[in-house]
């Protein structure tokens, strides 16, 4: 809820239109928690902000021992804020143009070891009713073999998967579509999963594609909770994600090409595996070169 109609967050929230709600939310939320701090000095507008009081905020943010990453989402949110109110000239400098964050090489995505990946491929026998084990395993491959969000993967309906072309149609953050290919491994544990899906899918209006034991589909937390049950130990479910496109760069794929196939908008946010990877060739060089 806007705290200050003065500050229009409400309008810059529907400003947003490509963005995702989550990151409406975040943003709004950094936004809004700004604006409260800078009203204890006396600053009740947008138009007041300098860019001292920004770089004060900053300054505040790192006291709290904040991390460095969190501190540059929280300024990002503030840029494009005072972007849009600089294009609808709602102010006439934008206070954070030149301003700078801390630098932020940022935690390096966990890359999931060989050992790990076939704990999560290849379940031991838990009990669980084979439409369970055949709808997990199909899961786990195409979080792994198509690099999907997870997010992305539980909105996926049946009719998502194109069998003849080996692909996928995603829809990613800003409602955008693209087509990302399933591996051979994928479409058989899909295939299996698609054979059993019936006996817990009642209805026959139901398109997820992948359901829960009631027949309706499968959310996020659904699919944290079967990751769980089958690692190793406590593992994310974007931690499938980063392995995909770490192991696409470790064996010479095109960073364009993973960009789109993650759906990044900005290759930026792709060039971090490029990171990982080097870091796994450092290691990799320091256990087996005879003078490392």
């Amino acid at each position: 809820m806007e705290s200050n109609p003065t500050w229009e967050i409400d309008g810059f929230a529907l400003s947003l239109t490509s963005a995702s709600p989550n990151t409406v939310s975040a943003y709004v939320s950094d936004v809004s928690l700004f604006a409260e701090w800078v009203s204890r000095q006396s600053i009740v507008t947008p138009q007041l902000v300098t860019k001292d009081v920004v770089r004060q905020y900053i300054g505040f943010l790192t006291t709290m021992k904040l991390a460095k990453r969190s501190i540059g989402r929280k300024v990002a949110a503030l840029r494009k804020y005072f972007g849009w109110l600089a294009r609808d000239h709602k102010i006439e400098v934008d206070p954070t143009a030149g301003v700078r964050t801390p630098s932020d090489t940022g935690r390096l995505p966990k890359v999931l070891t060989a050992e790990q990946l076939d704990a999560l491929l290849h379940a031991k026998d838990s009990g669980d009713p084979d439409w369970k084990m055949a709808r997990d395993t199909a899961i786990i491959e195409l979080l792994y073999g198509s690099g999907l969000r997870v997010s992305e993967l539980v909105s996926l309906d049946v009719d998502s998967i194109n069998v003849r072309q080996l692909a996928v149609i995603v829809t990613g953050k800003g409602n955008k579509q693209r087509r990302v290919p399933v591996s051979e491994p994928c479409l058989v544990a899909l295939t299996a999963w698609s054979l059993l899906r019936s006996e817990v899918v009642s209805d026959p209006a139901e398109v997820a594609l992948f359901v829960n034991g009631r027949g309706t589909r499968l959310g996020t937390r659904d699919v944290r909770r079967l990751i769980d049950a089958r690692a190793l130990a406590p593992t994310h479910p974007h931690a499938l994600r980063h392995t995909f496109a770490t192991h696409l760069l470790d064996n010479g794929a095109d960073l364009r090409a993973v960009q789109e196939l993650l759906g990044h908008s900005d290759v930026a946010t792709t060039q971090r595996y490029t990171h990982v990877s080097k870091e796994r060739l450092k290691s990799v060089y320091g256990v087996s070169h005879p003078r490392a």
